[in-house]
This record gives C-alpha cells, structure tokens and sequence, in this order.
C-alpha cells in the first residue's frame, strides 16, 4: 500500500497511544489499584495484551516503528478493543491491506472482549473459525499450558488433531484423555468443512485443509464421509502435572456471522474437578522450564 498521510494526531502513533489511553484496565480484565494515576492502559499492559514487547510499544508510539507486521496489527486490535472500523484503520496507517470481507476473521468484537473480561479465571480461549486460536486468559493457560511460544500459525486445534509431521502438540502441554475421541475427531473435521462453506475463498483455511488431507490419513478419511456440522461440546480429562487429572466439559459458543468459538471449560459444581480446576486458576500455569 501506499503511505497514509497523515495530519498531526492521526499517524499510527499517536492512534495507539489515544487507543490505549481510552481503554479503562478493568474492561481489558486487569486489576486497578489504588492511586492509579493513568485512566487508561499502561504501556506493559498492552504490550503483555497483545504478546509484544514494552520496548516495541514505546517505538510504535514514538514513531520509531511505523510498519509492523499484520500479525502484530491484528493482535494490536484485540488488545486495545477496536471496532472492525477502527482494526481495518489501523491496518491502513500501518501501510497493510485490511482483511478482505469474507474472509475468515482474527478480530474479538469490543463486546465479546467485555464478555471475556468478567468470567475472570474461569478457562476460556477464542478460535477462529479455522480452529486457529487467537486469544486465551490466564485460567486456559494455567489448566492446559501456555501456547504462547507456538508461532500464530501454528496454534491451531485441528493441526494438533490431525498432526502432519512428528512434532509436538502446540496448545496443550500435557495428556489429554477424552469421551469419545472418534466423536470429536468427526465433529471437528464436520466443523471445518461447514467453515469451508461458510469461507469459500479465505486462502488460510483452504490451505489448511489441504495440508491436512495431504498430510493426515484419518483427517482424509473423516474429510470423504461429507459430514457437515458444528463442534458444540465435548468431555475430557486433563492429566495435569500440578494437581493430577481433572475431569471437564468442554463447551463452545460461535459468535454470529464471524463465527469465532468461545471455548470454556467447567467442572461439575462442588465436584474434586471443580476445586482441583480452581487450584490451577490461583497457581497459574506450571514452570515447564524446570527440571
């Protein structure tokens, strides 16, 4: 694209830093404490929001970077709460195309970031509609494992389903049993191809789908029996290393014509799960960097 001109206030600058400022903590799900002299989010707020680092908000804010990458604009915009008005603006003074519509969206709707916020340490992720996850709270990453050092393109539930290669699962750290594997293997696969339909021509999800069917015999297989539908649920126990196995259901919610997944998962009320599920809330996610 070509450079925006700009008029003084307007550059990519000074948008984040107005952005930021608008953006009260307790809507973004931080804490405020007392004699909190900024209204707004702090610099090392939104750049743990949005997984970058302080420094490079201070350049992005100083004008000093003024191209970053669409992956770092799209995890800008969910960070601040922007409208899809204001992401589409943003990809612009960044000199980036904004996503085309119909294309499968990355984007959490300010709504559905209010929404998030309040369920406070309950485990809770958001999925486009490829299965690629792009946002999780500390609850998710405490039961399941932080998937932050996996690159974005990596951190999808249906290439963990249907790996392609020898590597290692991206978004859970750790043993997974469920119900009824065979179950969710099919409503997954039903679940991508009703997505397909939905997203005909979003390149991502047709490479996905190519790779997985090339590269995935059982994802190959399930893919030939047509089965269109949407992945509502599931039960699962998560063997984990702190507090030992805890037993969940696994309900998704699909936000309109997006169709990004709000994945949550809950234990049964005044259940062992329940209170083992809670310990991993306040614990936070275990140190895997130790032996």
């Amino acid at each position: 694209m070509e450079p925006v001109p700009t008029t003084p206030g307007t550059g990519l600058d000074a948008m984040i830093r107005t952005w930021r400022d608008r953006l009260p903590p307790s809507a973004a799900g931080l804490p405020v404490s007392r004699g909190r002299r900024a209204a707004g989010l702090r610099r090392e707020e939104l750049a743990d929001l949005a997984g970058v680092s302080v420094d490079y908000i201070v350049r992005l804010e100083q004008g000093r970077a003024t191209t970053p990458s669409a992956s770092v604009v799209a995890s800008l915009a969910r960070a601040l709460q922007l409208s899809t008005a204001e992401r589409d603006h943003l990809y612009r003074l960044a000199r980036l195309v904004p996503p085309a519509d119909g294309a499968i969206s990355d984007h959490i709707p300010p709504g559905m970031q209010r929404v998030l916020a309040r369920l406070g340490d309950v485990a809770v992720a958001v999925f486009a509609a490829d299965w690629r996850l792009v946002w999780w709270n500390r609850g998710w990453a405490a039961l399941l494992g932080d998937p932050s050092a996996a690159p974005p393109r990596l951190r999808n539930f249906a290439r963990d389903r249907f790996p392609v290669d020898a590597g290692p699962a991206r978004l859970v750290q750790w043993p997974v049993t469920e119900a009824d594997r065979a179950a969710t293997d099919a409503a997954v696969v039903s679940d991508l191809r009703r997505a397909a339909g939905r997203f005909p021509q979003d390149s991502r999800l047709a490479a996905l789908i190519r790779e997985l069917h090339a590269g995935n015999r059982r994802f190959a297989d399930l893919w030939a029996t047509g089965g269109v539908a949407a992945h509502r649920e599931d039960h699962k126990t998560i063997h984990h290393p702190t507090v030992g196995p805890v037993t969940v259901d696994c309900d998704v919610l699909t936000d309109g014509d997006s169709e990004l997944k709000i994945v949550i998962m809950t234990a049964v009320p005044g259940s062992e799960d329940e209170t083992k599920l809670r310990l991993t809330a306040v614990t936070g996610p275990p140190d895997t960097t130790r032996g």
